[in-house]
């Protein structure tokens, strides 16, 4: 097993277009990384120059203690899962596994055990003799991982592996591979658009924008402390509430206040936004920490504003409600207790504490 060290790696294309900016992180043995962000962000530009796939501008790619920016791709112990598939339509699912081993020249016989070894792992084993095309998308991407697993590299790669699939399918899949690499403990380095894979995959999460890493930490910690406003609106479903304001003092104590309505400021955010006062700022709020008012008990600093309820969604276990003042526009996520009805005043209430603050010019987080 290995880690891999970026450092200051740097993407041009021929058009001059930046693709990769200045990106530096380290995926520690044994860890799985999660490269996650909007179409465009370099996230798999990045994944191709580790592979050895795509050259590299500038900066420096350790595989190990080893320096790979020119070592060739089949000499770097890596194994890359791709969106997909890319497996052989005319081989069998035992040929296509086995096919890497062949390659370098194993004996049939270990090449046979390392194959029926990675197809029991996967749940496959019944399915070695047929081809592709006889397989479901599941099954087309347990051969895919299947042959990766054979050749027990130092690095796996994952480039958008569960796109094509269907959504129940993703979620099983998802989960096959968590505990694929628990059960193996290679090194992980993992490359998506969707942030709910990241979050219930990861160890730590690598935010990205315009070629740019905005933040990397685990996934709890960005979503509970994203760095920024983009961290913040990327990361969470629905997304985060956000509206722009000022910061004003109201009866001797700070207050967030917005077009139509104000929330007093807990003692925390008093000291940290402070020289805020009479100054623009944005406020973000998860749909979780918003609360009908009649069910707030949980709210540990209550705020409340009175809001028109415009849309209710039923899903069953919970509810999302967007909520509307004269001038804003909220999503909360509500317990199914009483479900409002469209059209009704609502009572709500912030939960204070759970509130972030970003600067409006540098959509820093505050905190």
């Amino acid at each position: 097993m290995a880690k891999v060290t970026i450092k200051n790696l740097n993407k041009y294309f021929e058009n001059g277009f930046h693709a990769v900016k200045d990106v530096s992180f380290t995926a520690e043995d044994k860890e799985f990384i999660v490269l996650v962000g909007p179409s465009g962000c370099g996230k798999t530009t990045i994944l191709r120059m580790i592979a050895g796939l795509e050259d590299i501008s500038s900066g420096e790619i350790y595989i190990g203690d080893t320096l790979v920016n020119d070592v060739p791709p089949k000499d770097r112990d890596i194994a890359m899962v791709f969106q997909n598939y890319a497996l052989y339509p005319h081989m069998t699912v035992f040929d296509n596994m086995a096919f890497a081993l062949k390659m370098r020249k194993m004996p049939k016989e270990e090449i046979k055990i390392k194959v029926s070894n990675s197809a029991k792992l996967l749940g496959i084993e019944s399915m070695l003799k047929r081809k592709p095309g006889q397989l479901s998308g599941g099954q087309r991407q347990r051969v895919a991982l299947g042959r990766a697993i054979v050749r027990n590299p130092k690095v796996f790669l994952f480039d958008e592996p569960l796109s094509n699939l269907d959504a129940k399918l993703r979620v099983a899949m998802r989960a096959e591979i968590v505990k694929l690499h628990k059960t193996i403990g290679n090194t992980m380095i993992y490359v998506t658009h969707d942030q709910v894979e990241a979050m219930t995959m990861a160890d730590r999460i690598a935010v990205m924008k315009d070629g740019v890493i905005q933040q990397i930490d685990s996934p709890l910690k960005i979503y509970n402390d994203p760095a920024n406003v983009f961290v913040a609106g990327f990361i969470g479903s629905p997304a985060i509430n956000m509206t722009t304001g000022k910061i004003a003092r109201t009866n001797g104590a700070l207050h967030f206040v917005s077009d139509d309505y104000l929330l007093k400021l807990t003692p925390r955010q008093e000291e940290i936004l402070k020289n805020y006062e009479d100054k623009a700022i944005i406020m973000g709020i998860r749909p979780e920490d918003i609360y009908d008012s009649r069910f707030d008990a949980l709210a540990d600093f209550p705020q409340k504003i009175i809001t028109k309820v415009d849309f209710v969604e039923p899903l069953g276990n919970e509810y999302h409600v967007v909520l509307t003042t004269e001038h804003n526009e909220f999503i909360a996520r509500f317990d199914p207790k009483e479900l409002p009805k469209m059209g009704q005043d609502l009572s709500i209430t912030f939960d204070m504490t759970k509130a972030h603050f970003f600067d409006p010019t540098s959509e820093a987080n505050l905190y």
